[in-house]
């Protein structure tokens, strides 16, 4: 089986709206140059993503580079939070997890910082191709692979981060809303297991180098769950672009040994997530948010009709 494309006007790597360097208070900037040595002489905006804190590569007179993000405590205090909380998970990672090393964390002025190192990479290409796909993909069962069972973090199991998500059916019309929260209510036999996993693995969190391998960003939600999540929430961005993921399933290392069921399961609890997500108001720092997860909405829903054998989605 092979989903539609499914078109968006999403300005994909253009989605965040963010804090410049300029921006940050003269304090800060000084702060970043004495830790990464030298002073800074370019920096360039990531702009992929939802969030509003500062996110750069910074390029040092000594030409060095680094990449720094840096939230507001009292104007941004959710980033702030959430940079501390992704310093705190990188530092517990393996040395072989295929993610950006952390290089250090700061407090200045009541702004929180972050460095990690720079990497010479590039977002995957949208639409998805299938070369950016075997990369992402091959980067998602070695992550798995390194860390199975989890490192010692204190983190939520998947059956505790996901215990609510059945009753957003409660919150959307839908017209297979029984039959598809029925699904997800299973939930609890799909989702555990004893592996860390990233839960935000898609084209804006990951690079893809010149060499063709991967690295994935932005670890601020990993939980504890069964080693193919990560590998199946990858898939949601190739099938909307139009890739046949039912083909990559089948020859998958970690997939093709899944249960349709547990696949189905698993597909029905996120499009509750996705579809009481879409709905709720757009929020003034992130513009592009609702229409992104509204995306993942509807390829979730054609492909879980698709899969259901359904006579369509919406």
């Amino acid at each position: 089986m092979m989903g539609g494309v499914f078109p968006t006007l999403i300005p994909h790597g253009r989605t965040a709206r963010r804090l410049a360097w300029a921006h940050l208070p003269p304090l800060v900037r000084r702060a970043v140059e004495q830790r990464l040595g030298s002073p800074v002489v370019d920096a360039v905006s990531q702009d992929g993503g939802f969030t509003p804190g500062f996110a750069s590569v910074l390029t040092c007179a000594d030409g060095t580079r680094a990449f720094v993000k840096a939230a507001s405590v009292k104007a941004q205090r959710v980033f702030a939070d959430a940079y501390r909380e992704e310093a705190r998970k990188l530092a517990a990672l393996p040395a072989v997890v295929p993610a950006p090393r952390l290089l250090w964390t700061d407090e200045v002025a009541d702004w929180r910082l972050l460095a990690t190192e720079y990497v010479d990479a590039r977002a995957p290409y949208r639409p998805w191709r299938p070369d950016d796909l075997a990369a992402a993909s091959a980067m998602a069962v070695a992550m798995a692979a390194v860390l199975t069972p989890a490192p010692g973090a204190a983190l939520d199991s998947a059956v505790d981060e996901f215990a609510s998500w059945p009753a957003l059916w409660d919150r959307v019309v839908h017209p297979r809303g029984a039959e598809i929260r029925a699904l997800a209510e299973r939930y609890p036999e799909v989702v555990a297991g004893d592996t860390l996993v990233h839960t935000d693995i898609r084209d804006d969190n990951i690079l893809v180098r010149p060499d063709g391998t991967a690295l994935l960003c932005d670890w601020n939600w990993p939980i504890v769950g069964a080693a193919w999540l990560d590998s199946l929430l990858l898939l949601i961005g190739p099938r909307g672009d139009g890739l046949d993921v039912d083909v990559h399933i089948a020859a998958h290392p970690l997939l093709a040994t899944v249960p349709d069921e547990h696949i189905d399961v698993f597909l029905a609890l996120i499009l509750g997530y996705f579809t009481a997500s879409a709905q709720q108001p757009v929020p003034a720092t992130s513009p592009h948010l609702r229409a992104a997860q509204a995306w993942q909405r509807d390829v979730i829903d054609h492909w879980l009709a698709e899969r259901r054998g359904w006579s369509g989605g919406r």
